[in-house]
């Protein structure tokens, strides 16, 4: 029995395995060797083959056989040169972790691709034919609806090829179909540039749709001659008269927006607006004048009535009746010739009679002044009938 024991014991410190013991963990060392010699051992097992699943890299980084490998490594052994192996041999113990001079050389990698680069694409890569719908962009083979819808998607395409009035025409009537503003002004803007005046206008007026496009596209750019000639030879010049006066209205000095009035004078408005424009201008440059001499009096102080009744606004930009009312009450008995006469105003600018005495009531009796209300209530001039 005892026998037996001994045998156990020496079966268990002669084997390769060992019973378990709280120093394992001490022994990670040995084991670690133990697993790389065990992975070692299986590249027995494996083909030759195999390996090239594994790439190598030299010290640079490079793979181990490639083109720039095998390219610097010629050129490593053939480009040092007598004068790079005397300054090694010259060199000390201590120069050892020193770098080598780089040999010059005059092949590399880039140079390799660029040498490929300058060779003709033909040679490598040729071109594939492109489909034949894609030279439809250059051949102009467009029919007028392919071509408005190409110029709805915001695809470049030509209208030179519309050269007949025809196509022009059907290719403004295919715009107006789509009801698309931008694409219907795109088409307008050819005609306009390969069109008469005439020949465009004509068509334009059966075209109210197109017209009215272009009407709003040269009041955008501005174009205003175009414009007025259209609306000529569409007997609408007043219109395009009546919006460039109504800009009067934006521009808020005197002096300028009397020059903007002079301008408008010549414009085709109809015989009743063109009196009402002359009489525009003529109120405002008048009541420039009667300001600047007003003010002038009222900062002199020498005036009795504007030191009594100092001016509460100015004259300028006010209506006719404003103005008349204004000069019944600080210039009453001024003479006729003056520019501030009321009945200068009323002469001028043909005031009825009894517009006139009601204004001039009402000033006279503003300022109490009752022989002159007496002297408009007794005039025989005047036929006070409804």
């Amino acid at each position: 029995m005892n026998r037996t024991k001994v045998d156990e014991e020496e079966y268990w410190n002669s084997s390769k395995f060992k019973a378990f013991t709280f120093d394992d963990d001490d022994d990670e060392l040995s084991q670690l060797k133990e697993s790389k010699r065990a992975v070692n051992s299986l590249r027995d097992f494996v083909d030759d083959d195999d390996d090239d699943d594994l790439e190598r890299v030299s010290w640079t980084g490079e793979p181990v056989g490639s083109i720039s490998w095998s390219i610097k490594e010629t050129a490593g052994n053939s480009g040092l040169n007598h004068e790079g192996r005397e300054q090694l041999k010259s060199r000390n113990s201590f120069s050892s972790y020193a770098q080598l001079p780089k040999p010059t050389s005059t092949y590399s990698l880039s140079n390799f691709f660029r040498a490929l680069s300058d060779t003709p694409a033909k040679s490598y890569a040729p071109e594939l034919g492109r489909p034949k719908g894609e030279f439809r962009d250059y051949s102009n083979d467009w029919s007028p609806s392919d071509t408005v819808r190409r110029l709805r998607k915001g695809k470049v395409c030509s209208l030179e090829r519309f050269r007949s009035l025809q196509d022009k025409l059907q290719l403004l009537e295919e715009a107006v179909s789509m009801h698309d503003g931008n694409v219907i002004t795109a088409v307008l803007i050819f005609l306009k540039r390969t069109l008469s005046k005439e020949v465009l206008f004509r068509e334009l007026e059966v075209r109210q749709v197109a017209l009215r496009h272009l009407i709003h596209f040269l009041k955008e750019i501005g174009d205003q001659k175009l414009l007025l000639d259209l609306f000529r030879f569409l007997d609408r010049a007043e219109e395009l008269a009546l919006s460039h006066y109504r800009e009067h209205l934006s521009i808020q000095d005197p002096e300028k927006r009397k020059e903007f009035l002079k301008t408008c004078i010549g414009l085709p408005f109809s015989v009743e607006d063109s009196a009402h424009i002359q009489d525009h201008y003529t109120l405002l440059e008048r009541q420039i004048i009667i300001e600047a001499n007003d003010r002038h009096l009222e900062s002199a102080g020498q005036t009795e009535i504007f030191r009594k009744h100092p001016r509460k606004a100015s004259i300028l930009n006010m209506p006719l009746v404003t103005t008349l009312f204004y000069s019944c009450f600080y210039h009453y008995t001024e003479p006729e010739g003056t520019f501030s006469s009321p009945v200068n105003l009323k002469k001028t600018f043909k005031i009825p009679d009894k517009q006139y005495v009601l204004t001039a009531l009402a000033a006279r009796a503003k300022l109490r002044a009752w022989h002159d209300v007496d002297a408009l209530f007794t005039t025989k001039q005047i036929r006070w009938k409804n």
